[in-house]
């Protein structure tokens, strides 16, 4: 393992996995900006991470200054980024069918899954090919519906395919400048959005199903194996679930 310091950011931290993705981050030695729109929640994570050299910068990942705020932040603290968890993500105002979603609602979820989501990874791109030495990696937050849909998500569904486009995207146009770019597919981690999975989750053949979940630190164990890996080596695409949850032959 490298003994270096490393650098991270990570969004959407102040809960969930990216709560959970930076606790294993700065335990394993990295020192990791932490961004999200509340800053009571980063702190939170911040206090959690006890000794680790930790960064808050309540960050809009929808606002093109915002990320560019917190990347400065980052280069005055840190002076590098070696990694961004690319993970702020909203799912929308629940499972809504396609004929009843409002446009607002549709351009919310649009704004911080995929725009925001743009938006962080082309500020840390070019901070990793300005930086000397130069490179990084960044992993990108999709989710299983980047493969599957659960019916009444059409918004969430289609930022998360369109995220492993972007990941595709920034993978191979990263190549010249040592930029790994990798994407974590979720399912069903134990997280606020997946509360529903507890009491029932709406079926593709109409009916509702309790899922099982699985714990959020499973997954930060994995973001942690792919952020480690020598620049050299990539994990393209990953996939972590909830073992027996409905989604091979899901419907």
């Amino acid at each position: 393992m490298n003994t270096e310091r490393r650098i991270a950011v990570v969004t959407g931290a102040g809960s969930g996995i990216g709560k959970a993705v930076a606790l294993a981050l700065a335990g394993a030695g990295w020192s990791v900006a932490l961004a999200g729109r509340r800053p009571l929640p980063l702190e939170s994570t911040a206090r959690e991470a006890g000794a680790g050299d930790v960064l808050c910068v309540p960050t809009d990942v929808t606002d093109p200054d915002g990320v560019a705020a917190l990347l400065a932040a980052v280069r005055e603290r840190f002076g590098r980024l070696d990694l961004l968890f690319n993970n702020a993500g909203t799912f929308g105002p629940g499972a809504v069918p396609v004929e009843d979603i409002a446009y607002e609602d549709w351009r919310a979820v649009v704004d911080v899954n995929l725009t925001g989501a743009f938006l962080c990874a082309q500020a840390a791109y070019r901070q990793m090919k300005e930086q000397d030495p130069q490179g990084g990696r960044i992993i990108n937050n999709g989710s299983i519906s980047a493969h599957a849909p659960r019916p009444h998500s059409i918004a969430y569904t289609a930022t998360k395919h369109a995220m492993t486009g972007l990941t595709k995207s920034l993978s191979l146009d990263g190549r010249p400048y040592r930029i790994a770019c990798g994407q974590i597919d979720i399912g069903n981690a134990a997280t606020e959005m997946t509360e529903r999975m507890r009491t029932g989750i709406l079926q593709a053949h109409g009916e509702l199903a309790v899922e099982p979940v699985m714990a959020a630190a499973d997954v930060a164990r994995t973001v942690l194996h792919m952020a480690e890996l020598p620049l050299e080596a990539n994990v393209q695409f990953a996939t972590v679930l909830a073992t027996t949850m409905p989604y091979v032959g899901r419907g």
